[in-house]
């Protein structure tokens, strides 16, 4: 009898030690790494060769000692846009996963052959916007693969998303997140905390972004589409890689984020932003008879402009006026080309009310 009680005594401590643990005390795998709990492992996701090559996306896990929800933060979806790749590379170093309640999966440079290449918006092999071909293909193009792999990999595996840009190198910015509410009140007010959270004193919201999430184009919209609440954020840019004001503003506000989440001890930083809507990105028209120019601004980031004010002007190769780029309503510039090359449909600024 006494041994009996013997055995199921230590059968129900058992299971109350099993119950106390970590509901993800198993190893956290994604791709090749795998981090167990309390530990951070980093390395490559491959993504599948095909006609036109092959790449890798550097990635860096961090697995929590004790439960929580799974945090994505990616950078470099243009590879042009250096804060937040910089600031990616200390992300991992901030973040001690022995305290923290979840997972971060922090995906360094998302589109390396851009990175590499120097190049704005369009990849140098497919010549297609990474941000633009989500949710990708397996059978695609590079971009659509290097897509592909992140939705399924990434996103797929997260709860929720911040998508980490700046002005590419040709964009003079001034930082500011988007909201981009899909009609789903849930993952709608959860993406709005969280723009709240981050701390930027600029909001823009986007009502324009697909609902279709097998053609959701842009990395943070394929996440809103499968029920996953996500932001994007811009802090810095005209290719200015040691930005140190733009890089900070990024770990602060990841730092915050996380904190509202419950991820991290400590409250959330307290907001109280100005909320741009609408917003509207102006870009050189594609029906004028040249196709091309050189851009000159008339005003800078941050600007507060009445509607019909000037915004700056497209000049021929010989110096010709040939465009007037004016404001469509009063508001203000949240980025305004700040290089002269510019090709028919690009954009040369854009501005919010």
């Amino acid at each position: 009898m006494r041994h009996e009680v013997s055995v199921k005594t230590s059968v129900l401590a058992l299971g109350l030690l099993l119950a106390a643990r970590p509901l993800h005390s198993q190893t956290f795998q994604i791709g090749p790494l795998a981090a167990p709990p309390g530990e951070s492992r980093s390395g490559f996701l491959a993504v599948p060769a095909g006609a036109d090559g092959d790449t890798r996306i550097p990635v860096t896990l961090i697995h929590g000692a004790t439960a929580g929800p799974t945090l994505a933060l990616v950078a470099g979806n243009h590879g042009y846009e250096y804060s937040p790749i910089l600031a990616s590379q200390r992300l991992p170093a901030a973040i001690d996963a022995r305290k923290l309640k979840g997972r971060v999966v922090v995906v360094h440079v998302a589109n390396l052959p851009s990175y590499l290449k120097r190049t704005i918006y369009y990849s140098p092999v497919d010549g297609k916007n990474l941000n633009r071909v989500y949710p990708g293909r397996r059978d695609g193009t590079l971009s659509e693969r290097i897509a592909w792999v992140i939705t399924r990999e990434i996103i797929e595996r997260a709860d929720y998303l911040v998508d980490l840009h700046c002005g590419d190198g040709n964009e003079s910015l001034r930082p500011y997140t988007y909201w981009m509410p899909i009609g789903d009140p849930k993952v709608d007010d959860a993406s709005r905390a969280m723009a709240v959270s981050f701390g930027m004193d600029r909001i823009v919201v986007d009502r324009a972004r697909p609902k279709d999430p097998s053609a959701s184009q842009y990395c943070s919209n394929t996440a809103m589409t499968r029920g996953k609440p996500a932001i994007t954020i811009e802090s810095g840019g005209m290719g200015l890689a040691y930005d140190e004001e733009a890089i900070a503003r990024i770990e602060r506000g990841v730092a915050s984020l996380m904190r509202h989440l419950g991820m991290l001890e400590g409250k959330a930083q307290a907001a109280q932003p100005k909320w741009l809507d609408p917003a509207e990105v102006l870009r050189f028209p594609e029906d004028l008879p040249e196709k091309s120019g050189v851009f000159f601004p008339a005003v800078q980031k941050g600007a507060t402009v009445a509607k019909g004010a000037l915004l700056g002007h497209v000049s021929d190769y010989f110096g010709k006026k040939i465009y007037e780029l004016r404001a469509p309503f009063a508001g203000e510039v949240l980025y305004i080309l700040g290089t002269p090359p510019i090709s028919a449909g690009e954009p040369l600024a854009f501005i919010g009310r």
